[in-house]
């Protein structure tokens, strides 16, 4: 493998970078075409809300410039997630030049893995989470006052909530990858599961800011199930690395 020099290797980065970032804002003008139909389907958990309480939410803009504000933030979400793929392949092509040919093979599965894990997390948060997070939320103290919820801080906390989850179902992706590179091994992940655990109630904890035990375990639960799941992932790819370097050697 040459050595590239450092002007070299920061022109590389730039490079990735704004192409990232082009990716980036043609996904958002397509999403922003869509923004409607979106904003209808954040709304969902809201709904959900409506159709039981007795004293329903309202969506209230705040200023002029709130829908188009909160019209772009939709947009934004909606492109960062159809450009991911292409955003992590930028980061790999990146750091591919710098590994062996056997693990740049990694280069196809783990793109295919992040995206398909992300989507995972958005779905979760969207249908099992927030269906259930939202009407607890506003409906904490009951009929005693009537919600009127700035349209721009519900979309950004429910982008947030989508975000967060679609980023935390990528632990078993990454725990295979680095583990696969043979910087990561399983009896590391097993040996410290009780700092993982609370490191974990932590988060869910910091993704559910309330009092109510439901919610708190309708996040943690999946979070520990995720982190069995990558000590799996990660024995997989430590696997993949021993046989890599056996080929090598021999």
């Amino acid at each position: 493998m040459r050595e590239a020099p450092l002007m070299e290797h920061l022109e590389e980065l730039r490079s990735r970078i704004l192409w990232a970032l082009v990716a980036w804002a043609v996904m958002t003008a397509v999403a922003f075409v869509f923004r409607v139909e979106l904003l209808a389907l954040l709304e969902r958990p809201l709904d959900i809300y409506n159709a039981t309480a007795r004293v329903k939410a309202d969506l209230q803009v705040l200023n002029i410039t709130e829908p188009f504000v909160t019209s772009f933030k939709i947009a934004a979400f909606g492109g960062l997630a159809l450009a991911l793929p292409f955003i992590v392949y930028q980061i790999w092509a990146f750091i591919a030049p710098g590994l062996y040919n056997h693990e740049r093979r990694l280069a196809v599965p783990f793109l295919l893995g992040a995206g398909f894990s992300f989507a995972v997390g958005v779905v979760f948060a969207y249908y099992v989470f927030l269906p259930y997070a939202v009407p607890f939320l506003l409906g904490f103290l009951g009929d005693l006052v009537k919600p009127n919820i700035s349209l721009g801080q519900y979309m950004s906390q429910i982008l947030a909530f989508l975000g967060v989850m679609g980023i935390v179902f990528e632990m078993p992706v990454v725990s295979y990858l680095v583990a696969r590179l043979g910087l990561l091994s399983s009896r590391f992940l097993m040996q410290n599961w009780r700092v993982a655990i609370i490191l974990l109630i932590t988060l869910a904890a910091v993704i559910t800011p309330t009092v109510d035990v439901f919610n708190l375990a309708l996040i943690s639960v999946p979070l520990f199930i995720l982190y069995a799941i990558s000590i799996l992932t990660a024995r997989l790819g430590e696997r993949g690395h021993l046989r890599a370097a056996q080929q090598a050697a021999g």
